[in-house]
């Protein structure tokens, strides 16, 4: 699923909330709002947890020797940070097909 997908679908679903109409403007505003507080709060260094869906966090990837593909010359990779989800009980269990 894109971004846009999630808006359509989004759109589609919630545009009558409590007797008021929300546009698919509001909706899409309401979304991006969302990802940009989530994406925020991770660049901060935060940890995000969303009970019953899962959590957010960013794991230190230390610096390595990689190597150049097309050359196979050595290069030296800083170390960074990556975010990292780890899905909630809820989640998992919606997910697992096996029941």
């Amino acid at each position: 699923m894109t971004k846009s997908d999630l808006m359509v679908r989004l759109s589609d679903r919630y545009t009558e909330l409590g007797g008021r109409m929300l546009s698919a403007k509001d909706i899409t505003q309401s979304a991006k709002c969302i990802i940009d507080t989530l994406t925020r709060t991770l660049a901060s260094g935060q940890r995000i947890e969303i009970r019953g869906f899962g959590s957010f966090d960013l794991t230190k990837r230390p610096s390595r020797i990689g190597r150049n593909p097309r050359t196979g010359e050595r290069v030296e990779v800083p170390e960074k940070y990556v975010p990292h989800f780890k899905a909630g009980k809820e989640l998992r269990e919606r997910v697992d097909f096996d029941k």
